[in-house]
Parts: C-alpha cells; sequence; structure tokens
C-alpha cells in the first residue's frame, strides 16, 4: 500500500521545498509572459495599423498612411499576423523541445534554465518594449525574435521537470507534480493580472513588467536553484525514505510498470546491494533511444491530441466568449480564468488518486472520458456567466488535469523507468520529446480552430474538440489495458493470499 499523503509530504526537508518552489515559479514566470502577449494583441493591432479608417477622413497620401507604426492597411491583417506569431512561437518552441531535452541532460540543469529564464526575458523586452519605444517596426524583425523567443522558451520545461524528477520519487510523484504542474495555470493568472495593471500606460508596459520579472527570476534560479539532492551531500532513502540518492532506484520505477514489488519498512527499501559499484557521472541516453523507451511514443501522441484541445482553450476562450455570448472584453477574460481553475484542481486530485491506486493510464482514461461529456455539456452552455463558469471549471478539470499529468508526473515516470535505471539519464530528453511532440499538435489545431470556426461555426469546433480528445484515449489504450490487467492480477493475488 502506497503511503499516506500526510506520511510521505512529511518526509521532505527544505531543500526539497526550495527546490518545489523555484521551480515552479520560473514556469509560472514563463507562461505570465505568454498570456501577456495574448492579453495585449488588441493594443498592438491598434498600433499597427492607421488610426484613422474611415469615410470621413481626408485622403493621405502612402507616404503619410503607412507611418513606421503603420504595418498594416486594417486591423484584420494585423490580427492574421498576430495569428501567425502565435503558430511560428508553438512551431519553434515544439521544435526546441526535442533538442533542449537533450541538452539538459548533458549539461548542467541549472544554467540552462537560467539562460533560457533571461534570454526569453531578453526578447521580450526588445520585442514589446524596446521596438515601441524606438518606434521599429518591422514583420521580419518580430518573426525573427518570436522564433528564439520560442527557441529559448523551450528550455524550461524539460529542465524544471528534471528537477523535480531528482528530488520528488516515486512515493506520491503523482500528488506533488499534481499540485507542481499548476504553474502553468498560476502563470496565466498572474500574467492577465500584470498585463491588465499596466496595459493603460501602454502595450510596451506589460512587456516591461513581465519581462524584467522573468529575468529576475532567472537570476534568483542561478544563485539558489539546487539540481539534486547530491549537491548538498543527502540521500533520499535518508530523507525522504525513496531509496539511496547515487542509484536513484526508487525513482526510476515507473508507476506504468508491473514490477512494483517493492517493500516498505519504515520508509526504506529492503536492502539489495548492488552488484557493481554507482558510475561516477550518469550518462545521458540519445534521442532515439528515448523515443523509442516504452510508453513515450504513446503518450507523446495522446498529449499531442490533448494539448490541441488544452492550448486552443488558452488562445481562443477570451475571443469565443466575447463573439458568441456578446460578453465585454475584460467580463471574458476574468471569466476564462475558470478554466485555469478547474485545471489546478483537477491535475492536483488526478494525481493523487493515481498515486493510491499505483497506476496513471487508468485514471487518465476516466477523466478524459468524462472530459467529452464535459466538452458537450460546455458547447451548449446558456447565456449566463455563474452557469458557463461553472461548466468552465468542470471542462478545466477534465481536459486541464489529464494534461498537467502528462507533462509533468507521466513524463517523469517515463524517464525514470527500467529500460534507463542505472548509469543513464533521459529524464530531460524524455519530456521534451512528450512536450514538443504536444506543441506540434497545439500548433497546427490553432490553424484548424481558426479554420473550423469560420467555414462551420462553433459547435463544429466543439465537436473537433470531442475528437482529439478520443485520440488520447485511443492512443494510451494499450497501456490502459496493460495497467488494468495487472491491477486485477494484484487483487486477484491479493484474495488468495487472505
Amino acid at each position: 500500500m502506497p503511503p499516506s499523503c500526510c506520511g510521505y509530504l512529511s518526509q521532505y526537508t527544505h531543500h526539497h521545498l526550495v527546490a518545489f518552489l523555484l521551480t515552479f515559479f520560473s514556469y509560472v514566470l514563463l507562461h505570465a509572459s505568454r498570456k501577456t502577449f495574448s492579453n495585449v494583441k488588441v493594443s498592438i493591432s491598434a498600433q499597427w495599423t492607421p488610426s484613422v479608417q474611415n469615410d470621413s477622413a481626408p485622403a493621405f497620401s502612402p507616404g503619410q498612411t503607412w507611418e513606421d507604426n503603420h504595418l498594416f492597411a486594417d486591423e484584420k491583417q494585423a490580427t492574421l499576423f498576430l495569428g501567425a506569431l502565435d503558430s511560428i512561437f508553438l512551431f519553434s518552441y515544439a521544435v526546441g523541445l526535442y533538442f533542449s531535452g537533450v541538452v539538459g541532460d548533458r549539461m548542467n540543469l541549472r544554467y540552462v534554465l537560467c539562460f533560457g529564464l533571461c534570454g526569453s526575458a531578453a526578447v521580450e523586452f526588445v520585442f514589446g518594449t524596446l521596438t515601441e519605444w524606438l518606434h521599429i517596426y518591422n514583420v521580419y524583425l518580430y518573426c525573427s525574435l518570436w522564433v528564439l523567443n520560442g527557441l529559448l522558451q523551450s528550455t524550461v520545461w524539460p529542465c524544471v521537470v528534471a528537477v523535480m524528477g531528482n528530488w520528488f520519487g516515486k512515493t506520491g510523484r503523482g500528488f506533488v507534480f499534481g499540485l507542481w504542474s499548476a504553474c502553468a495555470s498560476v502563470g496565466n493568472i498572474l500574467g492577465a493580472f500584470l498585463a491588465s495593471s499596466v496595459l493603460k500606460y501602454g502595450y510596451e508596459y506589460a512587456f516591461l513588467v513581465t519581462s524584467v520579472v522573468q529575468f529576475a527570476g532567472g537570476v534568483v534560479v542561478f544563485f539558489g536553484l539546487l539540481t539534486s539532492p547530491k549537491e548538498v551531500g543527502l540521500s533520499l532513502e535518508a530523507e525522504t525514505g525513496l531509496g539511496p540518492v547515487e542509484t536513484d532506484t526508487d525513482s526510476h520505477k515507473p508507476l506504468m510498470s508491473d514490477e512494483e514489488d517493492e517493500v516498505y519498512s519504515g520508509g526504506h527499501h529492503s536492502d539489495q546491494q548492488p552488484d557493481e559499484p554507482p558510475s561516477e557521472s550518469p550518462q545521458a541516453v540519445s534521442f532515439l533511444q528515448a523515443f523509442c523507451l516504452p510508453g513515450v511514443l504513446p503518450y507523446s501522441l495522446a498529449y499531442a491530441c490533448l494539448k490541441l484541445v488544452n492550448y486552443s482553450f488558452f488562445f481562443w476562450l477570451p475571443f469565443y466568449l466575447s463573439n458568441n455570448f456578446g460578453w465585454k472584453e475584460a467580463e471574458a477574460d476574468r471569466l476564462s480564468v475558470w478554466y485555469d481553475v478547474g485545471g489546478i484542481i483537477g491535475g492536483t486530485l488526478q494525481g493523487l488518486i493515481s498515486d493510491f491506486m499505483g497506476k496513471r493510464a487508468p485514471v487518465l482514461a476516466m477523466s478524459l472520458v468524462l472530459a467529452m461529456g464535459a466538452l458537450v455539456g460546455y458547447s451548449h452552455s446558456p447565456n449566463d456567466q455563474v452557469i458557463n463558469a461553472a461548466l468552465l471549471a468542470t471542462t478545466g478539470f477534465f481536459i486541464g488535469g489529464p494534461s498537467n499529468m502528462i507533462s509533468s508526473a507521466i513524463s517523469a515516470d517515463l524517464g525514470r523507468q527500467e529500460a534507463v535505471r542505472g548509469n543513464q539519464e533521459a529524464l530531460a530528453t524524455v519530456t521534451g520529446i512528450v512536450d514538443g511532440t504536444g506543441s506540434i499538435g497545439a500548433a497546427g489545431g490553432q490553424y484548424l480552430v481558426s479554420l473550423i470556426e469560420s467555414k462551420l461555426g462553433w459547435m463544429c469546433v466543439f465537436y473537433f474538440f470531442i475528437v482529439m480528445t478520443g485520440g488520447s484515449i485511443l492512443f494510451i489504450t494499450p497501456l490502459i489495458v496493460k495497467e488494468v490487467r495487472a491491477m486485477w492480477r494484484d487483487r486477484r493475488a491479493l484474495q488468495r493470499q487472505l
């Protein structure tokens, strides 16, 4: 039986808490900057187009009409370009994830994480603030900066998951990672607050505030983050009851594995002497080796479908609420927060349930089945903000929760499984593969959502989301069957013992 929630939480030290908080707020700040760009699109679009666009306006010569900051003839063209920037960012972010995971397994995670945070903050400052202050407006410059921003931001997620995987073993990983993976949703809320608080002074100040805060966070991470218990001489066996840190035996055991016969006695494993001494430095696996690890491909494909739905809510929800119900933009922004609230609660509770069950896939499958029903219910939401908020939180619970689990706890399970046990490291590489594949799905999905909405309407968009959610279940079906059979065998064995 897994230990109780309070039991394994009480075994952690203040070093674990510091690692948890620093990695948590690292990604909070990163997501806050992404949300800032989404929240200031209207202001950017207005700045990039002529301020006078009506029949009563006097005729301007081309030189007067196309001033330095007038990149586009109207706001429609500017909006299309902003949408293209979203796709450019997501595709470059996806490509970067495949490489940054490999880099993270071969270099000091603290250096890579700090480089990504500070570098991304600098690019965002140049993109949103410096170009406006200096009145430099150029489409190719914006595209280049946003490609670079996607590549830099891609270094953060694999590194923070790897650090968390180093500090927190399998025991309680679902709950701890479920709580920790709320960082993206908290970042969305923080980004909306920071942007709205200074937007009245100009969109460039929204970028200024978030980039400065993110850069400061990178500096704090550089001087304060410990990437592994080894750096302070801690043993997982002594501090958390999860086994010696040198071999990291427990954290290499995934919850998907059928070979979970560890015997806990006073928070310790049964004594097992290794045949060989631990290697001096872990050897990172190659990208192809990590891609071929059991479970990586099905979870990557499932996450591609699920992240498409999750990020479509991230990018399109405020627009949908304003467009479909006629609510004010500020009201739509506030209401969209309930989706993130549902995701926070869902990821934490579902992670805790998977800990007590000892399996992840059955919990995911049940949540995704209920998510399909929640999508049907939300697509028929009445024009009432209270009911809409309740349905939105429910949808976020069943979609955002599984999304958080796959990208964090399950990625850590996959990178610490039996196939790479010993002198090899694959956690950051596996995380990059899973999240990179998911980001490719999300990037392609944003174009499909706009295309379906313009041709067929919002109801068909929700049908599309339901199909994609079903696709997530389909890809992990073999794992579901395997883990359910393992649970049934364990139950029968327990009954025979009784």
